[in-house]
């Protein structure tokens, strides 16, 4: 048997990883393999050459089936291809198909671009970010702002559909693939800057915010770039151009000519990109307020005085009370004068004698009226003269002097008095009176001595003349001197010291002294010594020196001196003077002897000597520590001599208290314009006041926050949201500078609205009558509320939050509103919640007609009822009833059939209906009664046709009888009245038909038309509407019969 021989398959040769083009430091996986067969090792070629093992960058699996190669470098590029080796019978295989490896030289760089190239984006407009890799394939995206990751979508885009300021920064991207996985370099940086778009500044180009009509006003929207356009608002509306209003878009200049009180208002401007939907805030607002009618001018003079003297100067003020930029026009007695100052001085002269006005003017077009005018007079100066009043301008020293000044004595002026061209003040000597017209020296001294002139003044002004001469005054020699001392000088001394006096005069000579206790001679001599003294020894000490024959003396100023029998005890007080001293503060103690001088003071503390010599005892910063009793005692040492210690003062520190911070309203979540009042206390205690504050800031009085005294309450009178924050407070004592820490917090808060919201239950636009409708006024906010309710802005007697009409009439139609409000002695409104209309109609009624008609009646024993609701195309279902009481609520037809079986007692009926839309049923209907309906048609028919055919009858008889009837002789003849015999009823009024009285029911009260039962007129073929009107017809039919004799009557009549 000659064997088969088969070629060696070719292997196929497959990519395992998912990229032929690679770059520096990724992995490939080859795989080579032979299908069906594991009995091959393989051999791997890259461009014919044989691939080796050992090359680092090379990896091959067991069976060599799977070639990795990490793509170091270029040199990895080329074809590959793959051979097999049967592992038994040495068959080489052909090669594999080649697949080619392209290796790049460096990692890719991805480009980054943006949507929108502008230096600066501003909030709200969108950006899209591209990253772009050119070679390759198979990428993810990464993003990256400010150097963080961005958890974005993997894209090659990146988009931030409105940006923001946060949005600002550098942006930057990168891509990665594979497994590994393996990233590219970052891309260039591209720099997002969001900006807030400028605001601009309006500005007035023209002098003046309020203007007079036909004048003119220019404004200017500046903005830092040029790319803007503009846009021009007046009270936030914006304006459009007009035979006034001068304006483009692309110019930021507005021009108002010839304005009139119309154009009034607050103007502002926005700038806008058009082309990319930017557009700022309003700029600064600038106010122009428009005068309609031209001002008059208020002319004012100062001084107010008339007349007035030569040389005052006199200020004449013409003043516009309203805007600025005025020029001035004076007159003077209707002359022009040059000055066109608002102010004009005027250093008066007889010339300036005359009236004055003045006049305003600005622009070219704006001038004021005239003023009034004022009158102006100038006088010449008076000239003063000085004369004496008593005999000697020559004295001696402790002679009194006394000059007069005088002008036509006139009250108006003042005086002021010279020496030797020196003002004179008044002093203990000198003395002036009322206006200073008399100068006085009480006690001449050398001092006083010179000429002596005078000045008068007018009272107020600026106006004096000075006297033409003066008067000279001359005083001789000074008075003697005296030197008197006490030794020791002590005001006070105590029984056992000693004291000695001496008194001296050290000008001249020749003086004699004498020494005088309270008046008493003691001694004569220029000393005086006591020793030891006693209480006999005090009282006031003088030392009177004499000379000259002319009995010139004079007398020293008293010594007192005091002697007190027992030792003094000092006094020692406190600063603060206070029973409770905080921590921190000061403490001063000072020790006094009240009585005499010369002493120093020891101080103590719990008996315990201090190290202190001093009248004083400070201490900072006072603790607990200092807590004690505090003692001192004084001593001097002329002669060594000490007092009783002082009574002992006891020092305790307390805590600095914190003050408790209260609501004295009942709200702390308020609305505009309500009032709030806070207070501030210390335990009952009136010695704190008290400092506020509000989120950290310090609050202070206003035209709205007000406090008492000692800022003990704080006051809002009419609540803003300004108002709204956290409230401390912190409490100061009055009389000392201790402050306690801030209280508590607490939080106010005041709602920007006052919002009332009023609903409607049922909602529906249109109600009818005896609907249920209720009112909800309902405000989401704080507490406290009291409720207003109006209709048709009539205030309702209703109160609470619900306003309720159990059943609804037409008359309740009208507008609704409701109100809240709250507070007694300050009550605050809400504002009005929005209208409610309520519009009623009348319910529709039901009405039930009878289909059982007059042909019908001899036919059947029932009766069919139809229920219909009046002037409505709608469908009803009708609930039927009888004698009030529903029958088979199941059944909701329209028609009802009444037999002998179902209603026996022939009752009353009514119906109703009902429906799914609105209004879901109507008003019920009209009773309709039954009782013997039947019955008294048929017997109004029975009746009606036997009169027809008696009257066919009779007049049939008649007839014959006149055919066969002979005539008679004149005396059986009979009266031509008794032709018929006459059918009426006798006494018909005593014996009625007893068939009238069957058919007659009183207690049916119906129309009085035969026929018509119901009120209307009906046919065989027409349903009768509903009534009960068969009696009247029996009784109608009853009554022409009576009214015919009861019967038939002859033809004669």
């Amino acid at each position: 048997m000659i064997p088969t021989v088969y070629e060696p398959p070719v292997p196929i040769l497959q990519l395992q990883s998912t990229w032929l083009d690679v770059f520096p430091s990724e992995k490939v996986v080859f795989n080579c393999n032979i299908h069906g067969s594991s009995d091959w090792t393989f051999t791997w070629f890259r461009n014919d050459q044989e691939v080796q093992d050992s090359d680092p960058n090379v990896s091959l699996s067991a069976d060599q089936s799977v070639l990795t190669i990490t793509a170091a470098t270029q040199t990895y590029s080329g074809h590959y291809s793959c051979k097999g080796h049967h592992k038994t019978k040495g068959v080489t295989t052909a090669s594999s198909l080649q697949l080619k490896l392209t290796v790049s030289a460096k990692k890719p760089k991805p480009t980054l671009s943006r949507s929108s190239n502008f230096d600066k984006m501003f909030p709200g407009e969108s950006v899209t970010f591209t990253c772009t890799v050119t070679v390759a394939s198979g990428w993810e995206y990464l993003w990256y702002h400010n150097g963080t990751d961005i958890q974005a979508p993997n894209s090659n885009t990146y988009t931030i559909a409105s940006i923001d300021h946060p949005n600002s920064g550098q942006y930057h991207c990168k891509a990665k693939r594979g497994k590994g996985p393996f990233y590219t370099e970052e891309s260039e940086k591209t720099t997002l800057q969001v900006s807030d778009p400028p605001k601009p500044s309006m500005r007035l180009l023209t002098p003046w915010t309020d203007v007079f009509e036909n004048e003119t006003v220019e404004f200017r929207c500046e903005v830092d770039s040029s790319d803007w356009k503009f846009s021009w608002y007046r009270n936030k509306e914006l304006l459009e151009e007009d035979v006034i209003l001068s304006l483009l878009e692309v110019e930021p200049s507005l021009n108002v000519t010839s304005i009139t009180h119309a154009y009034q208002g607050g103007y502002a401007c926005k700038v806008h990109l058009g082309s990319r939907r930017v557009s700022s805030g309003f700029s600064n607002t600038v106010d122009i307020t428009v005068y309609e009618n031209i001002p008059k001018p208020t002319l004012r003079k100062s001084p107010g005085f008339n007349p007035m003297y030569v040389g005052e100067t006199v200020n004449f003020t013409c003043n516009v009370d309203v805007s600025s930029g005025w020029v001035y026009q004076w007159y003077k007695d209707g002359r022009v004068l040059p000055e066109t100052n608002k102010t004009i001085s005027i250093h008066l002269n007889p010339t300036n004698r005359g009236k004055y006005s003045c006049m305003a003017t600005r622009s070219e077009t704006t001038s004021t009226h005239i003023s009034e005018e004022i009158q102006q007079d100038v006088l010449e100066i008076p000239v003063p003269s000085v004369k004496q009043l008593r005999p000697w301008l020559d004295v001696f020293p402790t002679e009194r002097v006394k000059l007069s000044c005088g002008l036509n004595d006139s009250s108006e002026w003042i005086y002021t008095w010279s020496k030797d061209g020196q003002l004179v003040q008044a002093d203990n000597i000198v003395s002036f009176d009322s206006n200073g017209a008399t100068l006085s020296i009480s006690s001449a001294s050398a001092a006083h001595a010179g000429q002596y002139n005078c000045k008068g003044h007018l009272k107020d002004r600026s106006v004096s003349r000075s006297s033409d001469s003066g008067l000279t005054l001359t005083v001789y020699d000074k008075g003697p001197t005296f030197t008197v001392m006490q030794d020791p000088d002590y005001q006070l001394m105590f029984s056992g010291e000693s004291v000695s006096f001496s008194c001296h005069i050290n000008v001249s000579s020749g003086w004699e002294y004498r020494w005088y206790r309270d008046g008493n001679f003691l001694n004569s001599g220029n000393t005086y010594t006591i020793s030891p003294i006693g209480t006999a020894d005090q009282g006031s000490y003088e030392c009177e020196a004499k000379r000259g024959e002319n009995d010139f003396s004079k007398t020293s100023t008293a010594i007192h001196l005091e002697v007190q029998k027992n030792k003094p005890k000092p006094s020692m007080t406190q600063q603060p003077y206070a029973d409770k001293v905080y921590t921190g503060e000061s403490v001063s103690f000072k020790c006094k002897v009240d009585l005499s001088s010369g002493w120093e003071y020891l101080w103590y503390k719990d008996g315990t000597k201090l190290s202190v010599i001093n009248s004083n005892f400070n201490i900072h910063n006072a603790s607990s520590l200092n807590n004690g009793v505090y003692q001192c005692m004084a001593i001097r040492n002329k002669p060594i001599y000490n007092t009783e210690h002082s009574i002992g003062r006891t020092l305790h520190i307390f805590e600095i208290p914190v003050p408790s911070l209260k609501q004295q309203t009942p709200w702390l979540d308020v609305f505009p314009t309500e009032s709030v009042k806070l207070s501030c206390g210390m335990d009952g205690s009136s010695d704190w006041k008290y400092i506020w504050n509000k989120d950290g800031k310090s609050v202070g009085p206003d035209n709205i926050v007000s406090f008492d005294s000692d800022r003990t309450t704080l006051s809002i009178s009419s609540a803003s949201t300004s108002h709204s924050g956290q409230y401390t407070c912190s409490g100061i004592l009055k009389s000392r500078s201790v402050r306690s820490s801030f209280s508590s917090a607490l939080q106010l808060h005041v709602n920007e609205t006052k919002p009332v919201i009023l609903t409607q239950s049922p909602s529906h636009n249109v109600m009818h009558t005896e609907d249920f409708i209720s009112f909800y006024c309902h405000i989401n906010v704080s507490s406290g509320w009291e409720y207003l309710w109006y209709k048709d802005d009539s205030l309702l007697t209703e109160s609470g939050k619900n306003y309720n009409i159990s059943s609804a009439l037409t008359r309740n139609s009208g507008s609704y509103k409701c109100q809240t409000k709250r507070g007694t002695h300050t009550v605050f409104h809400s504002d009005q919640s929005q209208a409610v209309r309520l519009n009623i109609q009348e319910r529709p009624k039901a009405a039930i007609i009878l289909l059982t008609g007059w042909s019908e009646v001899f036919s059947t024993d029932s009766l069919v009822l139809k229920c219909g609701v009046q002037e409505s195309q709608d469908t009803w279902n009708y609930t039927w009833f009888k004698e009030d009481q529903p029958i088979n609520v199941t059944l909701r037809n329209e028609k009802y059939i009444v037999t002998p079986q179902n209603d026996p007692k022939q009752s009353q009926y009514t119906c109703r209906g009902f429906r799914t839309g609105r209004p879901s049923y109507s008003k019920t209907s009209d009773q309709f009664k039954t009782k013997n309906l039947l019955l008294k048609r048929r017997v109004l028919l029975s009746i009606s046709g036997f009169i027809f055919f008696g009257i066919i009858a009779v007049f049939l008889g008649c007839i014959v009888l006149r055919v066969i009837r002979k005539p008679a002789v004149d005396e059986y003849k009979p009266e031509e009245a008794d032709l018929f015999v006459s059918m009426a009823l006798k006494d018909r009024d005593d014996t009625p038909c007893p068939l009238v009285e069957y058919i007659t029911d009183a207690a049916l009260n119906s129309p009085p038309k035969e026929g018509n039962e119901n009120g209307m007129v009906c046919s065989e073929t027409t349903p009768l509407p509903i009534s009960s009107q068969e009696d009247q017809a029996v009784t109608a039919e009853s009554h022409d019969a009576t009214e015919n004799n009861g019967g038939l009557v002859s033809f004669q009549k």
